[in-house]
C-alpha cells in the first residue's frame, strides 16, 4: 500500500480547472486514510454512473463497477447484501442522482443502506456539453434552454433530510482538506452517507466566485439536532443571494439496511455454505 498512490495511469480527459480533480485527491486521501486504520484495500468498492464523475473509476486504483445512468445505488445496494464486509461508495452526478436516479437516491436514504454517496454537483450535464440539471439555477441558459429555465432547483440536503438520510454534508471542490475530511467522517458513518459536493464545472458553468465569497464553514453546530440541521440547510436555495454552509449538516445512527438480512454472508462464507450443502445431498 505505501508503494500505491491510488491514481492510475489512464489518461486523463478531465477538463483543466475540472473540479472532479479536487475529488479524486479528496476520496484518494480519504481511502488511504481507511487503509491505514486497517481496511484492507481489496475490500473497498467503487461505483459509478454516466457522466464526466464516472471516469472516476478509470483514475482511481481500486475495485469498481460502471453502472448504467442513475442506476449507481442500486448496484452498490447488490453489492453491499452480497457482502456486508465490503466499505460501498458511489460517485454520481447531479443529473445522475438527482434525475434518472432520484428515487434510488431517496429510498437508499429511506433504507439507511451502509454506502457513502458522493454526489458531483456541477449543476449542470457537462458531458453533453451544458444541458440544465434539477440543480441548475432558475434562469439557467444552456444548450437546451437558450432562453433561460423556467423551473426552480430543488435542495438535495432538505430532500435527503426528509427522506431519512443519517449523514448530511455539503462540500466542495473549492476547499479540498474540508472535502477530504467530510468524505472520511461519511465512508466511516455506518448507514446512508449522503455528500453532495459543488463541484466546479470549468467550461460550462463556473462558479468559483460564488463558492468562495458566500461559502463559509459550519462552525457551533449541532449534528446531532434536525431541526437545526433544517434552518441551516435551507438557507441557500441556489437563486437567492444567501450563505453557502460546508459541513457536516445532520448525523445520526440508526439500524442499516442490511442488518435485516442476517441470510447475507460474506461471498467466501456463502460459498463454503453452499459446498458443505452439496456434499451433504450427494451423502
Amino acid at each position: 500500500m505505501a508503494s500505491r498512490n491510488l491514481i492510475t495511469d489512464t489518461q486523463n480527459t478531465w477538463c483543466p480547472g475540472c473540479g472532479n480533480f479536487s475529488i479524486q485527491f479528496a476520496l484518494r486521501d480519504a481511502i488511504k486514510g481507511l487503509v491505514n486504520e486497517g481496511v484492507p484495500l481489496e475490500n473497498i468498492v467503487l461505483v459509478t454512473g454516466i457522466g464526466c464523475h464516472a471516469k472516476m473509476a478509470d483514475y482511481l486504483d481500486i475495485n469498481s463497477f460502471y453502472s448504467i445512468h442513475g442506476r449507481t445505488l442500486p448496484v452498490a445496494t447488490g453489492i453491499k447484501l452480497a457482502n456486508p464486509e465490503l466499505t460501498v461508495l458511489c460517485c454520481a452526478g447531479d443529473g445522475d442522482a438527482y434525475a434518472e436516479g432520484m428515487d434510488h437516491t431517496i429510498f437508499a436514504a429511506k433504507r439507511n443502506t451502509d454506502i457513502t454517496l458522493i454526489v458531483h454537483n456541477n449543476r449542470v450535464y457537462g458531458l453533453t456539453t451544458g444541458q440544465y440539471t434539477p440543480t441548475s439555477p432558475l434562469g439557467y441558459r444552456g444548450r437546451s434552454t437558450p432562453k433561460g429555465t423556467v423551473e426552480e432547483p430543488f435542495n438535495p440536503l432538505t430532500l435527503m433530510l426528509a427522506s431519512g438520510a443519517g449523514f448530511v454534508a455539503r462540500g466542495t471542490s473549492r476547499k479540498l482538506p474540508q472535502l477530504k475530511d467530510l468524505i472520511g467522517k461519511g465512508l466511516r458513518h455506518r448507514g446512508f452517507a449522503f455528500i453532495d459536493v459543488l463541484q466546479i464545472c470549468a467550461t460550462y458553468f463556473n462558479k468559483s466566485e460564488l463558492y468562495d465569497t458566500r461559502g463559509y464553514e459550519l462552525a457551533g453546530h449541532d449534528t446531532g439536532d434536525f431541526d437545526a440541521a433544517w434552518r441551516r440547510a435551507s438557507e441557500w436555495g441556489y437563486d437567492r443571494d444567501a450563505p453557502i454552509g460546508f459541513g457536516v449538516f445532520y448525523q445520526k445512527e440508526r439500524p442499516v439496511f442490511e442488518e435485516h438480512f442476517p441470510a447475507a454472508k460474506p461471498t467466501r462464507e456463502k460459498r463454503a455454505d453452499g459446498i458443505r450443502m452439496l456434499i451433504d445431498e450427494r451423502r
